[in-house]
């Protein structure tokens, strides 16, 4: 069973930037599709940005422009730059790896933005 540990998660001003990490352990996450979501109190899971498998990048509207997905294949790690955060940002973040049948998720980790 693979398994994701996200980290960076934290509290930051709205204009700030934070970065987060997804760490992928007993999968090789270069041959899955990488995604990150994030969930507000009361609202359903909404999907953020992904890294495919074969190299294309796709963002939701409201990120576009502000957020930056990555990965580092040496460390098997996916990241998530988000700049010129907003207090609509706020939410816990999770990543995603999924390959075919294979879906795994993360613990999550919370994003604050607030003055």
């Amino acid at each position: 069973q693979g398994q994701l540990v996200e980290s960076g998660g934290g509290l930051v001003q709205p204009g700030g930037s934070l970065t987060l990490s997804c760490v992928a352990s007993r999968i090789t996450s270069s041959t899955y599709s990488m995604g990150w979501y994030r969930q507000s109190p009361g609202k359903q899971r909404e999907w953020v940005a992904t890294s495919a498998s074969g190299g294309a990048i796709r963002y939701a509207d409201s990120v576009k422009g502000r957020f930056t997905i990555s990965r580092d294949r040496a460390k098997n790690t996916v990241y998530l730059q988000m700049n010129n955060l907003k207090p609509e940002d706020t939410a816990a973040y999770y990543c995603n790896a999924i390959r075919g049948n294979n879906e795994y998720w993360g613990q999550g980790t919370q994003v604050t933005v607030s003055s």
